[in-house]
């Protein structure tokens, strides 16, 4: 289980990054959001995710223009998270336009943050994007993963989708590793290129192999969800 108290620190690092000193009380805040994280309904989008996707950051963050938007937009990127539903992103990225100003936080980091937020439905951050390939690049970093916590990822995300039928998950998922297989890059910032890339393709192209051994071409597939 993650540290929440570590968690919660790392919340108002990110916010004294954003903002001039002296604002409103984090705290409430970050209760709020760790208690979505702990939904019932999360298997792999929980507070383990938030902490890996926070923890890549630290890890990438020469590469972004302003590291603590970028942190602020992990902490709310899957903050909305029902997987049955198809605009989460969208709902996620307007909780963060109304707590952020009452956090202080001006209208211009807002925005970014949101925007942020938005992007994590394609995973597409355009070359100049600096924040964008961070925030997305840590995102993705899971399926670069060790095999072992590349099968506990899958066999979480499985959980996750567990009221949808195993052919149509099996042929959703499918259609979703085609999808980044198919882009020229997984990653964007120069270390996830250098360190992520092929371990990350190797670990999907596994995963296809054992989907498409029994996935009818016919099933119906599921929501799009690469995460």
């Amino acid at each position: 289980m993650p540290d929440l108290d570590a968690l919660r620190t790392r919340w108002s690092h990110a916010l004294d990054g954003a903002r001039s000193p002296g604002g409103p009380d984090p705290a409430p805040y970050v209760d709020n959001l760790l208690a979505r994280w702990q939904e019932p309904q999360r298997r792999y989008h929980t507070v383990a995710h938030l902490t890996a996707v926070l923890d890549h950051i630290d890890v990438l963050e020469e590469y972004a223009d302003d590291p603590a938007l970028v942190r602020l937009a992990a902490w709310f990127h899957d903050a909305v998270y029902l997987p049955d539903r198809s605009e989460n992103e969208e709902r996620s990225a307007r909780l963060a336009e109304r707590a952020l100003p009452e956090l202080d936080i001006d209208a211009s980091r807002t925005a970014e943050v949101a925007r942020l937020v938005r992007l994590t439905v394609t995973h597409a951050p355009t070359d100049d994007d600096r924040n964008g390939q961070v925030l997305c690049d840590a995102d993705l970093a899971i399926l670069a993963s060790a095999p072992d916590t590349y099968a506990a990822y899958t066999a979480a995300v499985r959980e996750e989708y567990a009221f949808v039928p195993d052919e149509a998950f099996r042929a959703g998922r499918a259609a979703v590793l085609h999808q980044l297989l198919d882009l020229p890059r997984l990653f964007r910032t120069p270390y996830g290129t250098r360190e992520w890339e092929e371990r990350a393709r190797e670990n999907i192209r596994r995963e296809l192999i054992h989907l498409t051994e029994t996935t009818p071409e016919s099933a119906n597939p599921p929501r799009k969800d690469a995460k």
